[in-house]
């Protein structure tokens, strides 16, 4: 997951105003009325509404900006037949160059609740500054997920998470509109069915579009979490498991995160991306015993792979690590997709690429490191009319 929309929304085409706002009460499930949305565009243009900048055109384009319409646009959809697409931050998807033939709903509720050690945000808020709240609040538990820009509402999709924390350890519920129902429910964490970079969410996607999002975090007089990622710990001049101040924390992990360009700049385009293209594997014991063997041929004995206890029997290894070590390094490519500068698992769009050049890259990048290692790498980002 990476980054909010890079610019405003997109302007021209039929706009239609929202004749007035119905606010969105806990518990709602289907609005009383039919509700118009804040925006609507035709023939809008998509690629300024992700952080690759890449992408044709909607045929729709709506902006919601409470509970209620985003509930009225998605049962306009499903009454009548018509394709949808969820944005949020823009920041998980790659959007064919021949755009989108259907209705693109734009997540844009606002609210922010704080409660104690209880935060409740709407799926449209701004992720990194929620995590910028908590820390000023003297909350821990999500410091170490600063510097990913998106939406709050895509967090529990993904799972997020990085540099030691993912939001599974600490979401208590999802509210989210049941397309299938036709009602808003509210799953409680352990219905979320929460894996690395998965969850309910995502694997039934075209079910569950995601309202509100709470979280119990820890009133640690003002620390951070006990710190999980080396190279955090490293840079903060401790050991794993430590605590921190928790602006240290949040700092620290942001300039971690910029040094690999993974902090949105528009003037940077190593950060014209969406971050992290491809999940990091996880092997059964008979995978890793292979790959290891596939190492050794090819880099010599005594070289080690990166490995990671993921669970009984399964040991998770880098992405990073095989994008590089099959030859693709840092800044690889000739054309206007190419590898981040900075990161090897970021491809990124230099300006002037298409959505097929990128596509043409991670395909590339794909076969090569199936070729040294016998390792196929999964897409992280969410694609809409293309596939790998």
């Amino acid at each position: 997951m990476y980054g909010p929309a890079c610019t405003a929304p997109p302007t021209g085409g039929a706009v239609r105003a929202r004749a007035g706002r119905e606010p969105a009460a806990p518990g709602l499930s289907v609005p009383s009325r039919s509700l118009e949305p804040v925006q609507e565009l035709h023939d809008a243009p998509l690629a300024p509404l992700t952080t690759f900048r890449l992408g044709g055109p909607a045929t729709r384009l709506v902006t919601a900006e409470t509970d209620a319409e985003v509930i009225a646009a998605v049962r306009e959809a499903d009454a009548t037949g018509t394709p949808l697409l969820v944005i949020g931050g823009g920041s998980n998807l790659v959007i064919g160059d021949k755009g989108f033939d259907g209705t693109a709903l734009r997540i844009a509720t606002r609210g922010v609740t704080l409660d104690g050690t209880a935060l409740e945000l709407a799926a449209g808020e701004v992720w990194t500054d929620a995590v910028a709240r908590t820390v000023e609040a003297g909350l821990a538990g999500i410091e170490c997920l600063a510097g990913i820009p998106g939406s709050a509402g895509a967090t529990p999709i993904q799972n997020v998470g990085a540099y030691g924390q993912e939001v599974s350890s600490t979401i208590t519920e999802v509210i989210a509109y049941d397309r299938r129902a036709g009602e808003t429910v509210t799953l409680a964490n352990e219905e979320c069915a929460f894996s690395y970079r998965h969850s309910r969410f995502k694997a039934d996607p075209e079910r569950y579009v995601v309202l509100r999002v709470r979280f119990r975090l820890e009133d640690a007089d003002g620390l951070s979490a006990p710190l999980r990622y080396a190279e955090t710990a490293r840079a903060l001049g401790v050991e794993p498991g430590d605590r921190v101040p928790l602006a240290d924390a949040r700092e620290t992990v942001l300039d971690l995160r910029s040094g690999k360009g993974m902090v949105l700049d528009p003037e940077d385009h190593d950060t014209w991306s969406a971050g992290s293209f491809f999940t990091n594997p996880i092997l059964t014991d008979a995978e890793f015993a292979a790959f290891r063997a596939r190492v050794g041929e090819r880099l010599g004995e005594g070289v080690e792979p990166p490995a990671y206890p993921a669970g009984e029997g399964r040991t998770k290894t880098s992405a990073a690590w095989l994008i590089d070590k099959a030859g693709f390094t840092k800044g690889y490519g000739s054309g206007p997709a190419r590898i981040s500068t900075k990161h090897t698992l970021a491809l990124t769009n230099r300006g002037e690429a298409t959505t097929e050049d990128l596509l043409a890259l991670a395909r590339e990048v794909v076969a090569g490191v199936r070729e040294a290692f016998g390792i196929t790498l999964v897409n992280e980002p969410v694609t809409v009319g293309v596939s790998l």
